[in-house]
């Protein structure tokens, strides 16, 4: 019998050996059995001399019991031509915990990408290389520098006129005469939505497009809401095609690239020093790189996932886009009103129904479609200390559409913590940074989020649809998070906010955020800081620093948004109280031209380093002039422009030489002006001049050509006790806010 049990000993120690490269704890399962991996890995061992492939690795961990196993990846790049899967039979189990990792010292990068080899140079100084068989280019990147599919301007409605089946403007855009039209898609944004769709034909002066993506993305499908018609492609608030692109007649610029269907090639013009012989080009190929199906108790850690694809668009569904980066797919489906079909985008890691999933560390770049997406039910999972950038679409996506999911499918108890969001919407930019569904005890905290073109953070869904008037959303937590530079006005994306807000969902609270410059710089009052939206209700909005935002720093209008309390923020606007039933706006600090001590350590902690610079406020010496103005058109009274608050206007008669004007008491230096034009954009060709005597004979004039911003920053750098705005024509000058910088 000591014998069996010696041989039996023996037995196991071996198998330990075999599997891990390392000797068996004595203890039976406290020490972690270690695989290895390597991107030429292809052994059976899994050691450190004999690494494995990924799925070799993956299975070699199915076969091993009542132990932690840390899957170690080599140095290296890991050419992915499918997703690596991991189900249930790929989770810990019996409390254990299976870890995917970076080896110590290795920088492993998970791939979708192929590398486009064997450029030749075209006399007008593009360079052309076949594309591999499978493959649809739709973004490439020179040397990890993203390319762009080469683009002309915008065409105003006037001339590409769209309707539910077509859109003039063949003629004059010339596409009518392009060698490849059938390559080119129309790029549109509609307020909060975005359109991808490509050109199917072209006949005398129309142009058609493919389907479902031009139905989609037009009134009548009753699939997305008669009011949300208003902002389909053939709306009244169309205004333009954005720009058409991927096409050879607009590769005009360094950096751009076409992409021929009918030869499978790329034609790229190379940006300054790229030399296209020596240089890297890769194009997303695979989609979705690593999926969690089912798994649990799995960690992912230190690795890199990029040039991950998204087809979808390519498609003839395009891209049809809804809110925050989903779209409407299929020529037909359930309707419904409330969101509950449109599809999110894909994601180069997907985490399906799992439990207690850890993603931490993990560098998401380079991406045709998202970053991260948690969904049918995953509960228990963390995201931390993550970089999302360069990203087509958003970075994460939490949950899902339905307000009332079984127990099974609701997403409870995620985090997302301490992880770094920029420039993601690069393609689709009516994406966010953050979308969270139908979520209950989310927590989204310490994150950092800047330079986004829409939304920065959106939890809830549903509008206020019947559908979705009673739902799982609760006691969610937004806290501390850095969010700058959103909602940018280059990017034409409207009606959003820094942090965004749908749904009833009691027990939420909008806590410790430092928010500055959401859609500052627009050329219409639009983009708030913190929006509380639609059937938003029973949330608190506490203790944020909120600046320079071109709307309001927090907005409840919809009277159906119920027990909203917005209490001890700090903000250097004002805004109307909250509208909702049963909203209170109490304790804030609003109007500010300086933040104090303990604003400046709220906006200091924020964000995932919790170091970050806060933006000063700058001392506003028109708060305290004497105002006046050449006429009044109604109550729109001259002090207005300097109650602190963006959301009242100014406005004279439209008359000629109208004018605005303060008067600071005494001679000050005046180094900066910030004109923030009206609501309806009416104060346009104005001259600024600052005098010290009140003839303005001795004038220093700054001209405004075209229509003032949200706000116009002019540098003036003088000596001036008087500040006048006047119309040099006929016409009104209006004005919501008006601030002078020493």
């Amino acid at each position: 019998m000591r014998r069996i049990r010696v041989l039996a000993a023996l037995t196991a120690l071996a198998a330990g050996l075999l599997a891990s490269g390392q000797p068996a704890s004595a203890t039976g399962g406290t020490t972690p059995r270690i695989l290895h991996a390597a991107p030429d890995g292809s052994g059976t061992r899994c050691t450190t001399g004999h690494p494995c492939s990924l799925t070799g690795a993956r299975d070699a961990a199915r076969r091993i019991e009542g132990r932690d196993i840390r899957i170690e990846l080599d140095d290296g790049t890991y050419v992915l031509t499918r997703p690596l899967i991991l189900g249930e039979e790929d989770s810990g189990r019996g409390g254990h915990t299976v870890t995917w990792t970076a080896a110590d010292g290795a920088d492993p990068v998970l791939s979708g990408g192929r590398t486009l080899n064997g450029w030749t140079e075209n006399p007008d100084g593009t360079w052309t290389t076949g594309v591999p068989d499978g493959v649809t280019p739709r973004q490439m990147f020179v040397d990890g520098v993203r390319a762009v599919r080469a683009r002309g301007g915008s065409c105003p409605a006037s001339v590409c006129d769209a309707t539910k089946t077509a859109m003039t403007g063949a003629v004059a855009t010339g596409i009518a005469h392009w060698a490849r039209p059938t390559d080119v898609e129309a790029v549109i944004s509609v307020r909060w939505r975005n359109y991808h769709c490509r050109i199917t034909g072209v006949d005398g002066d129309l142009l058609t497009f493919a389907q479902p993506c031009w139905s989609n993305s037009a009134s009548g499908t009753d699939r997305t809401g008669p009011a949300w018609d208003t902002t389909t492609v053939d709306s009244t608030r169309y205004t333009k095609v954005a720009h058409f692109e991927n096409a050879n007649e607009l590769l005009d610029e360094p950096g751009e690239f076409v992409w021929n269907s009918t030869l499978r090639t790329i034609t790229y013009l190379p940006r300054g020093g790229e030399d296209m012989r020596r240089a890297r080009a890769v194009t997303p190929a695979t989609e979705q790189l690593l999926v969690l199906d089912g798994a649990h108790d799995v960690r992912i850690e230190r690795l890199a996932l990029r040039y991950a694809a998204w087809d979808q668009p390519n498609t003839g569904d395009g891209y049809a886009g809804t809110q925050a980066g989903l779209t409407l797919t299929g020529a037909t489906g359930p309707v419904d009103h409330a969101g509950r079909h449109y599809t999110k985008p894909a994601a180069a890691l997907t985490v399906r129904g799992g439990r207690g999933v850890v993603v931490d560390h993990v560098d998401f770049s380079r991406l045709g479609g998202a970053g991260l997406v948690l969904e049918g039910g995953t509960k228990d999972s963390t995201v931390t200390r993550s970089r999302f950038t360069d990203l087509s679409s958003g970075a994460v996506y939490v949950g899902d559409t339905e307000p009332l999911p079984d127990t099974e499918r609701a997403g409870e108890r995620n985090t997302l913590s301490y992880n770094t969001i920029r420039r993601t919407g690069v393609e689709y930019t009516d994406s966010v940074g953050i979308w969270a569904g139908y979520e209950a005890e989310l927590t989204v905290d310490h994150n950092t989020l800047a330079d986004l073109p829409y939304s920065g953070i959106s939890v809830g869904w549903g509008w206020n649809q019947p559908e979705a008037r009673t739902s799982v959303l609760r006691d969610n937590r937004i806290t501390a998070n850095r969010i700058t530079d959103v909602m940018r006005v280059t990017d034409d994306q409207h009606d959003g906010g820094a942090v965004y807000t749908q749904g009833a969902q009691p027990g939420t609270i909008v806590s410790g955020n430092y928010i500055n410059r959401s859609a500052y710089g627009n050329t219409e009052r639009d983009g708030n800081g913190i929006y509380l939206d639609e059937q938003s209700s029973h949330i608190r909005v506490e203790g944020n620093v909120i600046t320079r935002v071109g709307y309001k720093w927090v907005s409840n209008w919809a009277d159906y948004g119920i027990d909203n309390h917005a209490t001890g923020n700090w903000t250097d606007t004002a805004a109307p109280a909250l509208t909702g039933t049963g909203s209170t706006t109490t304790d804030n600090h609003t109007s500010l031209d300086r933040l104090p001590a303990e604003a400046l350590k709220v906006a200091g902690a924020a964000g995932a380093d919790g170091r970050g610079t806060v933006e000063r406020l700058r001392p506003d010496l028109a708060r305290s002039a004497t105002v006046t103005q050449s006429s009044t058109d109604g109550a729109a009274i001259a002090a207005y422009a300097v109650d602190g608050d963006t959301t009242t206007d100014t406005r004279t008669l439209s008359e000629p030489g109208a004018w605005w004007q303060a008067d600071l008491g005494a001679v000050r230096h005046v180094g900066q002006v910030e004109l923030w034009n009206n609501t309806s954009m009416t104060t346009a060709d104005v001259d600024v001049q600052l005098a010290a005597s009140p003839d303005f004979s001795d004038a220093t004039t700054v001209h405004v050509t075209g229509k003032a911003l949200r706000p116009t920053l002019l540098t003036t750098d003088t000596e001036a006790r008087y500040l006048r705005i006047v119309h040099r024509g006929t016409g009104r000058v209006a004005l919501a806010h008006v601030l002078i910088h020493p």
